[in-house]
């Protein structure tokens, strides 16, 4: 199934692999219906690495008003549909890699849950934050859900101008309209 995220940027389709993350993707798909990451921010630049989004917590709308898009009042960072409930992790090697530019995987956040005799276990949970590499990133494999690609990742002109969103987008001050 694809998508397309309306940028200030310009339009960024992107293809969700429904089938091999049901649970990301749902997460995902019913966040953009939504309109929870309406006016949202790309909060997080790093050159040649990624872009990070989807902080529903700092839309516009969800800070204005009190009414939240989601059937819960949304915690500082943002979080999953299945809020309070954890969003897991849905890691598929080697299928599922950041092996390419224009990759979408979840921003995962840290929490720790209750390990056994050995005490509390470090783990990472998703929620609605999301990030778009710029390049092959082969040290997140394992770490975080692939959840889908840009479908034209794009590059640049002749004169070293952006012709795609998605180039476009490792500029500053980008938000989902």
């Amino acid at each position: 199934m694809s998508v397309t995220l309306h940028t200030t940027h310009g339009d960024l389709k992107v293809e969700i692999f429904c089938e091999a993350v049901p649970k990301t993707a749902e997460n995902f798909l019913a966040l953009c219906a939504s309109g929870a990451y309406n006016e949202t921010p790309f909060h997080r630049l790093m050159p040649s690495f990624m872009v990070q989004g989807g902080d529903i917590s700092l839309s516009a709308a969800n800070k204005a008003s009190s009414s939240s898009p989601l059937p819960f009042d949304i915690p500082k960072g943002g979080a999953s549909i299945y809020h309070p409930a954890p969003l897991e992790q849905e890691i598929h090697l080697p299928t599922l890699r950041h092996n390419a530019r224009g990759i979408l995987s979840m921003a995962g956040k840290p929490v720790k849950n209750q390990g056994g005799a050995g005490g509390a276990v470090p783990q990472d949970i998703n929620g609605s934050q999301f990030f778009i590499t710029f390049a092959a990133a082969p040290h997140l494999d394992g770490k975080s859900t692939v959840f889908g690609k840009v479908l034209d990742p794009g590059r640049t002109g002749e004169e070293g101008e952006p012709v795609d969103t998605l180039t476009r987008l490792e500029k500053p001050h980008v938000k989902i309209r």
